[in-house]
């Protein structure tokens, strides 16, 4: 056996073998110590189809009791005293936004809330209550039930996900699906978003700093994660890179034991 020939196999395995290719970082241009600024007051848009847990509370809670119910039917009492009868539940499942996006809401009736803000929703509900001097401190706490978004495409596993509250990064969307796959592109998270009766596409590079100034990287209710796969040429490029380095280590070792045993 050349031993010359064994040494230059054994120098490529090496070779090969230290040159790995690079893999993905997130945020890469990102400098430790430097501040960068964030929108700390972001809320979440009402969409069709949400469904809204929204509750009214007063010093004097039985003036809040007509707005709290769905259903059944309320009295008053000699004393002043407001008590809803046996009939009476509470909304549990939320008040739905129909399709032309609005709520009908006991006592205020029908109230358009597609593309407010919670805090939009509060304040137009305690501005109705006290319009209509159903109370003076109207207290409106107003939450998304079916807050949901979904991932598809190079992640760990595709799915629809739902939120508890109405925040979430496109960061966490992706950290919950399992986080990105080797064969997807990190320049090429896109997030499919439903507006005023059409949809948007946002393209995010989760590999640079930018994305944090992306119109998507906080979802809104139903927004679609898609995270684009590197192109077949490519898969097939890394599959002929993985076999023609597991045939030369195979070469090296079968050398290698002749070489031992002559």
């Amino acid at each position: 056996m050349n031993k010359k020939l064994l040494l230059a196999s054994l120098l490529a395995v090496l070779l090969f073998s230290s040159c790995s290719r690079k893999s993905y970082v997130y945020l890469q241009d990102m400098k430790g110590g430097t501040g960068y600024p964030y929108e700390s007051n972001y809320e979440a848009v009402v969409h069709r189809d949400d469904r809204l847990s929204i509750t009214v509370s007063s010093k004097n809670p039985e003036l809040a009791i007509p707005f709290n119910i769905y259903g059944g039917t309320f009295r008053v009492g000699e004393d002043g005293n407001v008590s809803a009868s046996s009939t009476t539940h509470v909304n549990e499942k939320g008040y739905r936004v129909d399709v032309e996006g609005n709520i009908d809401f006991p006592i205020l009736g029908k109230l358009h809330v597609e593309g407010l803000k919670v805090s939009e929703v509060v304040n137009l509900i305690k501005r109705k209550i006290i319009e209509g001097s159903y109370m003076n401190d109207p207290i409106v706490a107003v939450e998304f039930l079916n807050f949901k978004y979904t991932v598809l495409g190079a992640v760990g596993h595709n799915g629809t996900f739902s939120v508890d509250g109405d925040r979430i990064t496109l960061l966490e969307a992706i950290a919950n699906a399992g986080d990105l796959t080797a064969k997807a592109r990190t320049d090429r998270v896109t997030v499919i978003r439903e507006m005023n009766g059409e949809r948007r596409m946002y393209i995010n590079d989760i590999t640079s700093k930018s994305v944090f100034d992306s119109p998507a990287f906080y979802l809104q209710q139903n927004d679609i994660v898609y995270v684009e796969p590197k192109y077949k040429k490519k898969d097939n490029e890394d599959r002929g890179w993985q076999i023609g380095t597991t045939l030369l280590s195979a070469i090296t070792a079968v050398c290698s034991i002749l070489w031992a045993i002559k």
